[in-house]
């Protein structure tokens, strides 16, 4: 399983299937230049890590099969407080790259985002779309009380939240993890610091929201459809074209789900208070995967229903004076049902 390189005089010990050209996705669900590009970041902020072309791996494992300590350990022949160890550190080194793997676009590649959500709508009316927002429930282990009854979701099942915003190519730009699975999607957006300091979208973006959430102009731009029943034939296609741009950060949940399913498809065995990390953890893997155009050939899409929301806030009835907004958006790029809309 291991061999031993002798580097100016260091012997170093590697994982012997990074050189035998094996494919590496049945059991660690990645690419090799996915995780060659992990080590390689993590490298960068380790610099006297020498071992993370084990310690990566071996996490990666965890995440992947879902495996425990002693079956990992088992498997890597390491002992089961060094495994314990290792997932730890690298999960937590990976927390100190998180805002390099997943960050808000630069002002010079708003045009692209923009083009990019246009495209998905099928309608140039889009083009000021700054990215799709929603939530989405992780299974965890019942904590014990008094809090258990908080991460109590209302499909009732313990769960924390992960709020996400992506753009048209899966890629996240912003996740906020943690939540109990109690509090709805609006007030996990109330607590996130995008929310609280107004850090995104930039100014004359939107971002692309479900049912679940407020319609907002400050302090972030949020548009939401229009709620049924449609009263009209311009606001039935408003929806329409809404609905095939913001279904992004849904197939983008079910890509991560189903990329790391054994993570994801069941409770996760471990503190609530570590379990943020691990699900920040495949959120950056996730990009990683999409630079590196790795697709797994199961990834699939998963809907997740929005939640009633709870609001505060600049807020506006979609019969008032969103309804000028969105006339004045649709308008003049033939929102009037015409034979240039897509059906």
């Amino acid at each position: 399983m291991y061999i031993v390189i002798n580097i100016f005089g260091i012997a170093l010990l590697y994982l012997s299937i990074f050189f035998t050209g094996a494919d590496l996705k049945p059991a660690f669900r990645l690419s090799r230049p996915s995780i060659n590009m992990l080590v390689q970041m993590l490298l960068r902020e380790k610099q006297h890590s020498w071992n993370s072309k084990i310690e990566v791996p071996v996490t990666i494992y965890c995440l992947a099969c879902g495996a425990s300590y002693r079956v990992t350990a088992d498997i890597f022949s390491m002992p089961v407080a060094t495994v314990c160890r290792i997932v730890h550190s690298v999960i937590e080194e990976m927390m100190t790259i998180l805002h390099r793997v997943i960050h808000f676009p630069k002002a010079e590649e708003m045009e692209e985002v923009g083009a990019g959500f246009a495209r998905l709508a099928g309608n140039e009316a889009f083009r000021c779309t700054a990215g799709a927002i929603d939530g989405c429930h992780i299974r965890i282990l019942p904590p014990g009380e008094p809090h258990k009854r908080s991460y109590i979701n209302r499909k009732l099942f313990p769960s924390i939240v992960l709020q996400g915003i992506c753009d048209s190519r899966s890629t996240f730009l912003d996740v906020y993890i943690g939540n109990s699975g109690s509090v709805h999607d609006a007030r996990v957006l109330r607590r996130s610091s995008m929310y609280k300091q107004a850090l995104y979208p930039p100014a004359g973006f939107f971002l692309l929201g479900d049912g679940g959430y407020p319609s907002l102009q400050h302090p972030v731009a949020i548009m939401t459809p229009y709620h049924q029943p449609v009263s009209t034939q311009v606001e039935e296609s408003f929806n329409r074209h809404h609905a095939k741009a913001r279904i992004i950060i849904e197939r983008t949940f079910g890509i991560l789900k189903t990329r790391w399913r054994s993570i994801f498809l069941r409770a996760l065995d471990i503190q609530p208070l570590f379990a943020p990390k691990v699900v920040g953890a495949c959120c950056i893997l996730h990009n990683i995967c999409v630079a590196t155009n790795d697709v797994h050939q199961e990834e699939g899409q998963e809907a997740q229903p929005g939640l009633e929301a709870e609001t505060e806030g600049t807020e506006f009835s979609f019969y008032g004076q969103a309804s000028q907004i969105v006339t004045g958006i649709a308008l003049p790029f033939q929102w009037l049902p015409s034979p240039s809309l897509p059906p």
